[in-house]
């Protein structure tokens, strides 16, 4: 049995528990409604009998055929025989009462308590059962009591003398006055049976609607555990438990950022990773169309939710200058939609790192290639020795010192006598010939000192080179070249790089370095694209400069696809400005015949240069503030936040 599968059982169990309990409740409440039900009928029942006892023991008793019967027997103390009770006119009249009414008994006594009617005849002249005092006092009695006939609700009321009674002129029924007196008594009785039948036809009734009520709750329950099933996922409380501590604790401690989306498209999840990287704040419980999220990112999560695959490609785009490598994905769990989930990775660092290890890559490649070739000189001069031929060696030395190092296609070569920018340069020298565009070293270059932090320079000048090649073979002019001028100051480097290409537009010169593509994606198509044409000659990189890029104008981008794919402009001026310098345009350019030439970039590196004969630069020097513009007749092209204007 696998996890899901565990978790789907235990899901039904408790939604079972928690089925029985629900029932298990209304099974109580009905019950004790029952119960208590009954009681109150019971109660009300026996009073209710009682007191129709009591009205007809004292109807009776107001009878004056009874009461004068009831008087004859009492002036006559001699003791009758049951017969003649039994064919008396007392015992007709009672028993003609309780065959009207359905009571029990209704028994009449004289003055002393013996009975004068009876429903039994072989009771007739005996004394009652039950003690007669208080009705043969004057007052009248209810009780629940047994008898001979059994446990019944009874009634005792006096019977007074009729010639009494007329004199008192107490004929409605009552008590009487004092003076009236008191020659027997009148009991009726119903039969608790009765009672508790009546009991139980009410408790039958209440028990039929009690088992609907269960029956209702069934159901209603049955609906609510199905329904708890499904919100829960099928999962235990104690494993919803854990998955919010899990949920919580891996939210926070990845070091991706994690956005969850619901069906609906409102944001569900949140981690303060992912908050970060977008710059939103509080968007638990917001559509992405009220979040201020890249477009390209709404876009992923609307293809992911419109899409019959679990997931999509993965993207990278640009957020604030960081560039972020995407996945978006949809979740669903037994064919129930639960949402998109959005990873974002943070590879501005990685790509910053990629660039230095690529500028590196070639300054190595250039020093090896100058080193192979070196060596293949020192082995002539050896030969040349080691046969006696030193006249011939000191003509070759000769000759060699008056090459210089080896011969890169780098025009002008012999300005940067700097050895990393020399190698540097001429290894992207060879990779500007094959795209079929010339390097050559500006006339204002002077570097007299010597790099401490090669592979910074390498890497804002690499990418300003790169950048320049590629609006150099994208440009219309015919002539293709990029210029390169180094100048030091102090341990301040500065650097210019301009090129044939067609320049920037105006509306884009502000703009190069907080690009926002909407697909990054595409633009790395675009290079690697540029990268097989390149390897295939000039003409063929001709051709692939004609192709579209992502960002580019009339894209979604809306810059010029030439200088800056979306995020080595960002990363180069960060770079820069992370010691105090900075990285800016000082010349857009445009195409012929509007402009002489395109787009001028200048950069400024501070503390990354030995001057010649002074100490290594400190870090308190390269932390020192700079001027970010360093040549006062040069056009401010920035705007107040350090972007060009």
């Amino acid at each position: 049995m696998d996890r899901a599968t565990g978790r789907r059982r235990a899901g039904l169990d408790f939604a079972r528990r928690t089925l029985v309990l629900q029932l298990l409740v209304v099974l109580v409440v009905v019950g004790i409604a029952t119960v208590a039900y009954g009681l109150l009928s019971s109660s009300e029942n026996r009073e209710e009998a009682q007191a129709t006892a009591l009205a007809i023991a004292r109807t009776a008793a107001e009878d004056p055929a009874l009461r004068a019967a009831v008087t004859a027997e009492t002036a006559d103390p001699a003791t009758a025989t049951s017969a003649d009770l039994a064919d008396g006119p007392v015992q007709r009249t009672a028993e003609a009462v309780r065959e009207r009414t359905g009571a029990l008994f209704v028994v009449v006594t004289d003055d002393r308590g013996l009975r004068l009617a009876h429903p039994d005849p072989a009771e007739l002249g005996q004394r009652v059962s039950t003690d007669p005092a208080a009705a043969l006092s004057g007052r009248e009695e209810v009780t629940w009591a047994t008898g001979t006939l059994g446990e019944s609700a009874r009634a005792k009321v006096p019977v007074r003398a009729l010639a009494d009674a007329s004199a008192g002129g107490d004929d409605d029924g009552a008590a009487g006055s004092a003076s009236s007196r008191v020659v027997g008594e009148v009991s009726v009785g119903f039969a608790a049976a009765t009672v508790r039948d009546s009991i139980g036809v009410d408790v039958a009734a209440i028990a039929v609607v009690a088992l609907l009520a269960l029956g209702v709750g069934a159901v209603a329950s049955g609906i609510l555990s199905r329904r708890l099933a499904r919100l829960t996922l099928g999962l235990q409380p104690s494993e919803l438990a854990g998955l919010v501590q899990d949920q919580a604790a891996v939210l926070s401690g990845v070091g991706e950022g994690v956005l969850g989306i619901g069906p609906d498209g409102r944001v569900t999840v949140c981690n303060p990773r992912a908050a970060a990287l977008l710059g939103l704040e509080d968007p638990v419980g917001r559509t992405l169309a009220d979040l201020d999220v890249a477009p390209v990112l709404r876009d992923a999560v609307a293809e992911a939710q419109a899409g019959a695959a679990a997931g999509s490609p993965s993207l990278r785009a640009v957020v604030d200058d960081r560039l972020l490598f995407v996945d978006v994905a949809r979740v669903d769990r037994d064919g129930r939609d639960l949402g998109t989930v959005m990873v974002l990775r943070d590879e501005t660092d990685i790509e910053a790192m990629s660039r230095r290890l690529t500028a590196v890559t070639a300054m190595s490649t250039a020093l090896r290639v100058q080193r192979h070739e070196f060596a293949n000189r020192l082995h002539v001069v050896r030969g040349l020795v080691a046969t006696g031929r030193v006249d011939e060696a000191d003509s070759y030395l000769a000759g060699v010192l008056e090459q210089g190092p080896v011969a890169f296609p780098t025009v002008d070569a012999g300005l940067v006598d700097e050895p990393y920018l020399q190698a540097f340069l001429g290894a992207k020298a060879m990779e500007a010939e094959e795209r079929g565009v010339a390097l050559r070293v500006g006339p204002g270059t002077l570097v007299r000192g010597i790099l401490v932090r090669p592979e910074e320079v390498t890497t804002v000048l690499g990418n300003l080179v790169d950048n320049a090649v590629h609006a150099a073979v994208r440009g219309s002019r015919a002539d293709r070249w990029v210029e390169v001028e180094a100048l030091d100051d102090g341990v301040d480097l500065h650097l210019a790089v301009s090129d044939s290409g067609d320049g920037l537009a105006a509306s884009d010169a502000g703009r190069v370095f907080r690009r926002r593509p909407d697909d990054v994606g595409a633009v790395a198509e675009a290079l690697a694209a540029e990268e097989d044409a390149a390897a295939d000659g000039p003409a063929a990189d001709a051709l692939a400069a004609d192709a579209p890029v992502a960002g580019g104008a009339g894209d979604r981008g809306g810059a010029d696809p030439a200088h800056g794919l979306g995020f080595g402009l960002p990363l180069v001026r960060d770079i820069a400005r992370r010691d105090g310098g900075d990285v800016w345009v000082a010349d857009p350019g445009g195409p012929p015949p509007h402009a002489e030439a395109g787009a001028v970039f200048c950069a400024r590196l501070a503390g990354v240069v030995e001057p010649p004969d002074a100490d290594p630069p400190t870090a308190d020097d390269a932390d020192a503030p700079a001027d970010p513009d360093p040549d006062p007749d040069r056009p401010d092209t920035r705007d107040p936040d350090g972007a060009p204007a």
